[in-house]
């Protein structure tokens, strides 16, 4: 079907809209800290949290509160085991909690990780966080991690959607 100018510029500018392009932001995103970016005919966001460049969190509040529960795999003397706990400062949590590997996030509070113990709690070590490596607790740790290759990510888009409906 032929198209005279307007309209193939139309059909053009609507098909971009639809598709961004991948592309490295001028600096590192004021949320995640990530350099990649998406650029849209009419803004550019962050690839890994999409914040919008240039959008400044406003730095006199406080970062936006984001309780995950978190799945943690230790190999060690004592077996393989997964630990199953919460917080709302990941980093700073999982530096504090010897691991070999960061399984998943999963949004939720302690009634959230409290579910999951009680689900999990015949694997459970006594008085522990820490769950005997099952099957059932492999799957379930395999759906929460379902389509996510790094949680982080996941944990930086959370909080940038906080910050976002925050205002």
């Amino acid at each position: 079907m032929p198209l005279c100018g307007g309209h193939v510029a139309l059909v053009t500018d609507t098909a971009a809209e639809q598709v961004g392009t991948e592309d490295a932001l001028p600096g590192p995103c004021p949320v995640c800290g990530s350099r990649l970016g998406v650029r849209w005919p009419t803004a550019t966001t962050c690839a890994t949290c999409e914040w919008p460049w240039g959008d400044v969190p406003d730095g006199e509040l406080p970062p936006p509160r984001v309780d995950v529960v978190y799945y943690l795999r230790q190999r060690d003397d004592f077996g393989d085991r997964v630990k199953i706990g919460t917080t709302a400062n990941p980093r700073q949590r999982l530096a504090a909690v010897p691991h070999q590997e960061l399984l998943a996030f999963e949004r939720g509070d302690r009634r959230v990780e409290r579910r999951r113990h009680a689900v999990f709690a015949t694997d459970r070590y006594p008085r522990t966080e820490w769950f005997r490596t099952t099957p059932a607790l492999l799957a379930h740790v395999a759906t929460v991690a379902a389509g996510v290759e790094d949680p982080w990510a996941l944990h930086a888009r959370w909080t940038s959607e906080a910050l976002a409906l925050r205002g």
